[in-house]
C-alpha cells in the first residue's frame, strides 16, 4: 500500500532531501508540501522541473492536510512544529518530527493528543542511525559510569540551544541511571551558568561557531579514565533521510508518542 505523505519545511535544508526521496520511492505518495514563502507554487516548478510534481505548496500545515494524508512529515522551525504536529494529529494525520526546539511539556501534550485521536507520533532530535546508536551506546555507558556530561556544537547560526540531539540524549540518560556530578553546580564558585544548563541531570553546554554543522558528544569520567562517545554530521542532509523515511512506514502503525530513533531500531 502506498504511504500518502506530506512535508513541512518543503524548501529547508532537509525537507528539500525529503521530498526527493518520497518523490523517488515506489512506496510513498507526495500530497502535500507547506513552504510558507514558497506557497502557491507546484513543487515540480521550485525543483525546475517542467513536468514535475503538481503538488501545490501550501503556506500552513493545516491548509496542506486538507489534502488526505497518512503521515506527515515535519522540518520546519522550533517556533512552528508544535502546531504543525497538533494540526497532524487534529487531522488524524500520523507525524514524524525531525524539527529540534519541543520541549518535554509538549512532547507530553502531544502524546495525550495522539493517544486521544488514535494516530502515532515517532519524533526524534535526530533521524541518523550514527546519532541513534551515539544514543544507544551512551545509554549503556551510564549503566556502568555514574559521571558524565554532554557537549553540543553547532553552527553560528542553529537558533535552538541545546540541539534536538543533545537534549534529547541528555533527557534519555536521566531515565537510564543517576549522573552523579563530582561538584554540585550549586557549589560553583563564579557564574554557576558557566557550568551550562542542567537537563535531565546533565550539564548540557552548547557551542554556537562557525564551521560546525551538528556535533554532539556524551563524555563519562571515572578516576584516571574517560570515555568520549561523539557523533559528527557533515554538510548535507543525507544523513537523516533514511532514518525519517523508516520513520514514516511506522508512524501509521502506532498510537501515541515515540520519541527516538533508537527506539525504532534496537526495541523489541
Amino acid at each position: 500500500m502506498t504511504i500518502r505523505v506530506c512535508v513541512g519545511g518543503a524548501t529547508g535544508w532537509t525537507g528539500e532531501s525529503i521530498v526527493s526521496a518520497v518523490l523517488g520511492a515506489e512506496e510513498f505518495e507526495l500530497v502535500g508540501a507547506v513552504a510558507r514563502q514558497a506557497a502557491g507554487k507546484t513543487v515540480g516548478a521550485l525543483r525546475g522541473e517542467a513536468d514535475g510534481s503538481a503538488v501545490r505548496v501550501a503556506a500552513t500545515a493545516r491548509a496542506a492536510l486538507e489534502v488526505p494524508a497518512d503521515v506527515y512529515i515535519d522540518y520546519t522551525h522550533p517556533t512552528a512544529v508544535y502546531g504543525n504536529v497538533m494540526a497532524a494529529i487534529e487531522a488524524g494525520v500520523a507525524a514524524v518530527v525531525g524539527t529540534s526546539g519541543l520541549a518535554a511539556r509538549e512532547y507530553a501534550e502531544i502524546d495525550r493528543a495522539a493517544r486521544a485521536r488514535g494516530v502515532g507520533v515517532i519524533a526524534a532530535g535526530n533521524f541518523s542511525v550514527t546519532a541513534a546508536l551515539l544514543k544507544h551506546f551512551s545509554g549503556i555507558a551510564a549503566r556502568h559510569v555514574p559521571h558524565w556530561e554532554i557537549v553540543d556544537m553547532g553552527s553560528a547560526g542553529k537558533p535552538d540551544a541545546p540541539s534536538g540531539t543533545a537534549r534529547e540524549l541528555a533527557e534519555f540518560l536521566g531515565t537510564v541511571a543517576d549522573n552523579k556530578l563530582a561538584r554540585p553546580v550549586a557549589g560553583t564558585l563564579g557564574s554557576r551558568e558557566a557550568r551550562g544548563a542542567t537537563i535531565g541531570g546533565a550539564q548540557v553546554h552548547s557551542l554556537r561557531l562557525p564551521s560546525y554543522i551538528i556535533s554532539v558528544e556524551s563524555i563519562f569520567g571515572l578516576h584516571d579514565e574517560r570515555l568520549t562517545i561523539r557523533h559528527d554530521a557533515g554538510s548535507s542532509a543525507v544523513p537523516y533521510v533514511a532514518g525519517t523515511l523508516l520513520a514514516s512506514r511506522l508512524a501509521p502503525e502506532r498510537v501515541g508518542l515515540t520519541q527516538g530513533l533508537d527506539r525504532l531500531l534496537f526495541d523489541s
